[in-house]
């Protein structure tokens, strides 16, 4: 069993709460917090940058980064989502870095303002951009 937790900056109907880089938190919640992995929003500029990466232990620990967004239904680019887990990786080892939304798609019962149809597309974006990275 892999324990992991997200620390959610908010998203009731596609709208945020809070902002700000992981700066002041990242090394205590990278190296104290005894989880095996962490979901991490980088969806927009208000996440900052990814800086706060080094403090990841080298080792077993994953972070996955939340880089598409559940707010908003457009889609995202797979070029850039790549460049940015390039731009992740220079901080933390890739093999110890994953991809996923940023939060869930319906965090509360109102949702967000996305179709089920844009839910599946970021799903399947995810996987794609995922597989190429990655690989099986």
């Amino acid at each position: 069993m892999s324990v992991t937790t997200h620390s959610c900056r908010g998203n009731f109907r596609s709208a945020w709460a809070a902002e700000g880089g992981w700066d002041f938190v990242a090394e205590a919640l990278l190296n104290e917090l005894q989880v095996d992995g962490f979901f991490m929003e980088w969806d927009d500029e208000r996440s900052g940058g990814f800086e706060p990466l080094r403090f990841l232990p080298k080792g077993d620990k994953q972070v996955v980064l939340g880089l598409v967004t559940t707010k908003r239904g457009e889609l995202e680019s797979k070029d850039e989502l790549k460049r940015r887990i390039e731009a992740a990786a220079k901080f933390a080892p890739i093999e110890q870095l994953c991809l996923s939304p940023q939060c869930g798609f319906s965090s509360t019962v109102e949702g967000n303002e996305l179709t089920p149809d844009d839910q599946w597309a970021k799903l399947q974006l995810v996987a794609a951009v995922a597989e190429e990275v990655w690989g099986s």
